[in-house]
């Protein structure tokens, strides 16, 4: 999990670099030299979906994503552990769901190209299927390894406790 979580990351920190200098060169373009740089605003969109999809893929892996465990934290460990394995089954289930609306979409959309940048809508509405098959994966691995009753523990162990 530790090579996944670095890729992702990896990812998702080159496309905010490349998302931060085309927003600083489109500033100076426009305010500095009068001369705006009309395809910024489109690839802005396109980098900023593919951010979050890499950044929610991270994110499960971790075990970030928001949660509320008022009542998993009153139950018994072997109860919470099933019903962690069910939970995680029933998300992969709509995370499945999710990946194939996104490809339809994207399917549907293949032929449609955006106006300034002339790109196939595909690799914008793509970017769905890939973060939910990808947050997918990580939430098999971590029902396998409450299957394995094993424990599930993020990549970055070192967080402080708030509670």
């Amino acid at each position: 999990m530790k090579l996944s979580y670095k890729l992702v990351s990896a990812l998702a920190g080159l496309l905010v670099f490349a998302l931060i200098a085309i927003t600083a060169a489109a500033v100076i373009a426009r305010y500095l030299l009068g001369n705006p740089i009309q395809w910024t605003e489109e690839m802005s969109a396109f980098l900023l979906i593919w951010i979050v999809f890499f950044g929610a893929i991270a994110c499960e892996i971790e075990d970030h994503h928001l949660k509320i465990d008022v009542v998993t934290m009153m139950l018994p460990e072997t109860l919470n552990r099933w019903l962690g394995i069910v939970v995680g089954l029933a998300s992969v289930g709509l995370l499945g769901y999710m990946a194939w609306l996104g490809y339809r979409l994207a399917d549907s959309a293949a032929l449609k190209k955006t106006q300034i940048l002339r790109m196939s809508w595909y690799w914008i509405d793509i970017a769905v299927t890939v973060g939910a098959i990808g947050i997918a994966l990580v939430m098999l691995w971590k029902v396998g390894m409450l299957i394995l009753n094993r424990p599930v523990t993020p990549v970055d162990d070192t967080s402080e406790d708030l509670g």
